[in-house]
């Protein structure tokens, strides 16, 4: 898998920070010793805990040494640690556990969630959001489409893993037995992009790595050449020529019983 760019990411940081922004404010905390931001990635989100609780203690968590040291330059006063959160365990008692579009990288996430949700201390948060895209957006489903054709077919005999994200009944039951209260909602966020060319620069930082890191320089120009094809083809022109990206994100705020 290649390298997390902080930078391509951060291209389309406003549509990537506003999920963020409205997670946080369906926190029910007023007060927050301890947070930790799981999957901080260059800081983005990370900036907004701080900006909400500034006496807070917070750290930034995230796999990927690339996007963390973007952080650090972004945040040189917050902790930021290099883990997995598949594993990755509090050394104190947290008071938030955020997550802004990390847990759909998480194998087996519902477990994970499940662990963490746990460790929490009594009237202390998780708050996650997803995106629900893969099953049924075009952005998403053309990846697999396109690469189901000639000649790329043979590199994907093994389907790409993607965590699917479960309905919300799921995770309702999976935290309740825990949990004194749970909010659970989608949003539906339509990004006005310049065109389907902005649309593969905003999901190639995403979506689209794990398809590129299986395909040489070349094959990796066409296949994107052929992804925007039928993209164009599903993301008509708006009146002033930009495209609709149609995005769902399911969101999940739940405080320990």
């Amino acid at each position: 898998m290649p390298a997390w760019s902080p930078t391509q990411y951060l291209k389309f940081a406003d549509e990537r920070s506003r999920p963020a922004r409205d997670l946080l404010a369906a926190v029910p905390l007023n007060a927050v010793r301890r947070a930790v931001d799981i999957g901080c990635g260059p800081g983005n989100s990370t900036e907004l805990l701080a900006e909400r609780f500034p006496g807070a203690e917070i750290t930034g968590l995230d796999s990927s040494p690339e996007m963390l040291d973007a952080a650090r330059k972004r945040l040189p006063g917050v902790t930021f640690v290099e883990a997995d959160v598949a594993t990755w365990v509090p050394e104190a008692p947290v008071d938030l556990l955020y997550a802004n579009a990390t847990f759909q990288w998480v194998p087996d996430h519902q477990a994970v969630l499940k662990r963490l949700f746990s460790a929490l201390p009594a009237g202390g948060a998780l708050a996650i959001q997803v995106p629900d895209n893969v099953a049924s957006e075009p952005s998403h489903t053309l990846m697999r489409a396109v690469a189901s054709e000639a000649p790329w077919a043979p590199k994907f005999r093994v389907p790409i893993a993607r965590e699917t994200i479960g309905k919300p009944a799921d995770y309702y039951n999976l935290l309740q037995p825990q949990a004194a209260r749970i909010d659970i909602w989608h949003t539906l966020y339509n990004h006005p992009l310049a065109d389907v060319g902005a649309l593969v620069e905003m999901v190639r930082s995403t979506g689209l790595r794990p398809y590129l890191a299986r395909l040489e320089e070349d094959e990796q120009a066409r296949f994107l050449e052929r992804y925007t094809e039928r993209l164009a083809e599903a993301y008509p022109p708006l009146a002033d020529g930009r495209v609709l990206l149609r995005f769902p994100r399911l969101f999940i705020v739940a405080v320990r019983a």
